[in-house]
C-alpha cells in the first residue's frame, strides 16, 4: 500500500497548473449516455474517479477513447451507439458515490437503468432520495431491491414536470436536468444547485442541442429534446484543487502562481484567505498567491451550498487556521460526518475541539511531523498540507484517497520546492 512522505518546514515556490475539476468531469463523462455522440471532453483530470467513470460507461457499452494531455489533463472521446447493458453494478458503483449520475441518463435515453445504490467517501448519509423522487415526478417508476435502484419510464417515454428540491442537491440537479433534457415537455427545477459544475454540464448539454434556460441560478427550464447530438467541450478548472493549492502556498509561507484558473471560481474562498492575511492576485494567466510576512489571523467559517464556502474546503482551511493566530470556528452545514481529519491534524500538534457541527481551532506556534491516516479525499489533503507545514517528517496513510481526486499531487508539490516522495510499503 502506498504512503506519502512529506519532510515539512519549506516554503513553496514556483507554478502550479490547475487541471479540470473532477467533479464537473464525472457528471459530463455520463452525458455521453444521452447521445449516440461522440462526445468530446478536453481538459478531463487524470484520476481514479475518472477511470472509474470511464470503466463503468464501457461496460454499459460506451465506446472510450483516452489521449493524455502535455502537462495536465486528458482528452477523453466517448461514443454510446449502442448502450448494450442497463445496469451500473455494485463492484463499479461503490467505489466512488458519482456514479448514481448515470442513472438519470440512462432511464431517459434507454427506458430503464438499474443502478447500485452509491458508496464513495465515508463523510456521512448522503441519500439519494432526491434524485429518486425527481425521476418519480418525470414519470419514472422507482423500485428498491437488493441493493439497485430499478428505474423504469413509461411507454411513450418521461415527460417534463415542476420539480423542487427539498434542499440542495447537486448530482440530484445534474440527474434530473440529464433526464430532463431526453423528456417530453418543459421541466423545471426548482431551489436547485447553482455550483459553477452544474452549470458546466448544463453549458455542455445546450451544445449537444437541449435548451436551457437559468444556468447558474437556482430555477432552472429544460426544453426536452427527442435526441441530443455530440459535441466538443472543454471541462472547467477545478476550483477545489485551486484552493487546495492557495492553501498551500498560504501554510508554507510561500509565492505561487496557479495558472489556468481565476479568482473567480474561488471567491468565497480567497474572501477567507485575504481575510487572514494572504495576498491573492490576478495574473496574465491565473492567480498569485503570497505570503511572505508575518502571522496568519484565525477566519471563523460556516460551509453553505455554493455561493457560499465549499464543504470541499472545510479540511484544508482547517490545516491553515492550525497554525494562524489566535482562535477560529468552522461550522460544517452541509456533511454530518466531516471532522474525521480532527484526529489526525491533533496528533501533529494542532490545537482543535470538536463540539456538535462545529470545531473551534486555536492556532499553535508550529506543526511536528507524525504517521498520520487519510480517512476521505478532502481530509487526506489537509494532512497534505499540514505535513507541507510542519517540522520534520510526515507519513500518511491510505493515499488511495488522494488519488481519487488530485491530479499528480506530488509532482506539482515537488516542482515549488517541497520535500515529498510516494513510497510503496508492502
Amino acid at each position: 500500500m502506498d504512503r506519502i512522505l512529506i519532510r515539512g518546514g519549506r516554503a513553496l515556490r514556483g507554478r502550479i497548473p490547475i487541471s479540470g475539476a473532477k467533479n464537473a468531469a464525472l457528471p459530463l463523462l455520463a452525458a455521453s449516455l444521452l447521445s449516440e455522440g461522440p462526445l468530446v471532453l478536453e481538459n478531463v483530470p487524470d484520476v481514479v474517479d475518472i477511470a472509474s467513470m470511464a470503466g463503468l460507461l464501457g461496460e454499459l457499452g460506451v465506446d472510450v477513447s483516452i489521449a493524455n494531455g502535455e502537462e495536465v489533463g486528458q482528452t477523453i472521446t466517448l461514443a454510446a451507439r449502442d448502450v448494450k447493458d442497463i445496469t451500473a453494478p455494485y463492484d463499479l458503483v461503490r467505489k466512488m458515490r458519482a456514479s448514481v449520475v448515470v442513472l438519470g441518463p440512462l432511464v431517459a435515453r434507454c427506458g430503464h437503468a438499474r443502478v447500485s445504490l452509491p458508496g464513495g467517501c465515508a463523510i456521512g448519509t448522503r441519500p439519494i432520495d432526491f434524485h429518486l423522487k425527481a425521476l418519480a415526478q418525470l414519470g419514472a417508476e422507482i423500485e428498491l431491491a437488493g441493493g439497485y435502484v430499478e428505474a423504469r419510464a413509461p411507454a411513450g417515454g418521461l415527460v417534463g414536470a415542476d420539480i423542487t428540491f427539498p434542499a440542495v442537491t447537486v448530482t440530484g440537479t445534474e440527474n434530473a436536468m440529464m433526464a430532463a433534457a431526453l423528456a417530453r415537455g418543459e421541466t423545471v427545477l426548482h431551489n436547485a444547485a447553482r455550483e459553477p459544475e452544474v452549470a458546466d454540464l448544463a453549458n455542455c448539454l445546450v451544445k449537444m442541442g437541449a435548451e436551457i434556460e437559468g444556468i447558474g441560478t437556482d430555477t432552472i427550464r429544460i426544453q426536452g429534446r427527442d435526441r441530443l447530438s455530440g459535441t466538443t467541450h472543454r471541462v472547467l478548472p477545478d476550483r477545489i484543487e485551486t484552493g487546495t493549492y492557495a492553501v498551500a502556498a498560504a501554510i508554507t509561507g510561500g509565492d505561487l502562481e496557479l495558472t489556468g484558473t481565476s479568482i473567480e471560481l474561488i471567491k468565497s474562498v480567497a474572501d477567507v484567505l485575504v481575510a487572514s492575511g494572504v495576498e491573492l492576485t490576478p495574473t496574465a494567466n491565473g492567480i498569485r498567491v503570497a505570503r511572505e510576512n508575518g502571522r496568519l489571523a484565525g477566519v471563523d467559517i460556516m460551509t453553505e451550498p455554493f455561493p457560499g464556502f465549499p464543504t470541499d474546503m472545510q479540511a484544508q482551511v482547517m490545516a491553515l487556521m492550525t497554525v494562524a493566530g489566535g482562535a477560529a470556528m468552522i461550522t460544517e452545514t452541509v456533511f454530518e460526518n466531516r471532522f474525521m481529519h480532527v484526529p489526525e491534524l491533533c496528533r501533529m500538534g494542532a490545537n482543535i475541539n470538536v463540539h456538535g457541527a462545529s470545531a473551534i481551532i486555536r492556532g499553535v506556534a508550529g506543526l511536528s511531523g507524525a504517521p498520520v491516516m487519510a480517512t476521505d479525499l478532502r481530509a487526506s489533503v489537509s494532512l497534505v498540507l499540514a505535513g507541507l507545514a510542519a517540522e520534520g517528517e510526515t507519513e500518511i496513510n491510505r493515499v488511495y484517497h488522494l488519488d481519487r481526486g488530485y491530479e499528480r499531487l506530488e509532482a506539482k508539490l515537488a516542482a515549488c520546492g517541497a520535500e515529498v516522495e510516494r513510497v510503496n510499503v508492502r
